[in-house]
Order: C-alpha cells, then structure tokens, then sequence
C-alpha cells in the first residue's frame, strides 16, 4: 500500500514539475516575443514620413540621375545606423535644398589620402575609394588640403558620429568640398525606386 501511494505521489510530483518547467518556458517565449515585437515597432518608428523626392543636379550621374525619383525615408537615422553605400539626404546648411550623396566612410574607418601624379586618391580602411563605375576618386589640391585636416586631427580614423560623403564625379564633391559630415544633418535614407 505504501509503495502504491510513492508511486501515485512521485507522478503527481513529477507531473507538477513538468508543469512548472513548461510555464516557465511559456513566460520566458513570451518575454522574448514582446521584445522583439518591441524592437519591431521601434525600428518602424524610426521613420517619421516617407516621400517622394527628385534628384536635382548631376554629381551622382551616372549612378543616379537628375530628375531621377527617390524615396527618402525621413529621420531614418535617428534610430537605425548608417551604413557605407547609403545613399543620404544631406542638409548642407547654406543650401536651400538638402544634398544627394553617397557614405564611403563610417565613423571608426581608416582614412588616409595618398598622392597619385597630379591628385589625391582617398583610401578607406586601406582601401581606394571607388564610385559606381569602379573608377578611383582623385580629388585636387584644394580638397586635399580640407580632409587633410580631419587625417591628421583624427590620427587617420573617421571619428565617432562623421562620415565621409561623396557624389560620383571622381574629382570629388560632397566631403571634398565641405569635409567629414556630422550623422546629425542628415535628413534621411534615400532609396532608389
């Protein structure tokens, strides 16, 4: 009789046990579903307004032409990195309209230049940068002298929240002209429709 009822008694144990592991897996999925749900609607708050907008201007021809649409995905930045090869919207301050460009290096990158015969080759990471038709940047005096600033100042890392911005006419424009950007001023993410 005393055997009978163990055994009865060890199920009922076990059987609460069993129980007691099962919800605690429940309570644990359903923790890790509400974050990621969480994450989810974070990442899609992120983007404030969505528009249509059309590119003035020819210093990304021939990868992105004038009068071409895109989408710029408002504030995008505010909450989602950027990324290298991110088309952006600029807010040049002094222009009226915000600028097209292209990220060829990210906060934490190696910069250098070096000089190639009449011009400056830009290198990221070791690296030359190329544009949309493999083709190397090779930006004049003027522009070298500007990111030369940021190459020394900075030990040759692209520092924390600045970026290296460029359109796609190798002799340069975008950071050549106005150096490394702060991720504060960009309007947004472009994407090509």
């Amino acid at each position: 009789m005393i055997k009978k009822s163990f055994k009865k008694n060890k199920k009922i144990i076990l059987f609460i046990i069993l129980l007691f592991v099962f919800f605690i897996i429940y309570l644990i999925n359903l923790q890790l579903n509400n974050t990621q749900k969480k994450t989810i609607q974070e990442k899609s708050d992120c983007v404030t307004e969505e528009k249509i907008v059309e590119v003035r201007g020819d210093s990304l021809s021939p990868f992105i032409e004038p009068g071409q649409k895109l989408k710029l995905l408002v504030d995008y930045y505010k909450c989602m990195p950027v990324k290298r090869d991110d088309i952006v919207s600029y807010d040049f301050k002094g222009n009226e309209i915000p600028v097209v460009k292209i990220v060829k290096g990210i906060e934490g990158d190696g910069f250098r230049l070096q000089k190639n015969g009449g011009c400056w080759n830009i290198l990221i990471n070791g690296k030359k940068v190329i544009n949309s038709e493999n083709k190397e940047y090779c930006i004049n005096e003027r522009s070298y002298r500007l990111l030369s600033l940021y190459e020394k100042d900075y030990k040759q890392k692209i520092p924390e929240n600045a970026y290296l911005i460029l359109g796609d006419d190798i002799s340069g424009s975008g950071s050549t002209v106005f150096g490394l950007v702060d991720k504060s001023d960009f309007v947004g993410k472009l994407v090509i429709i």
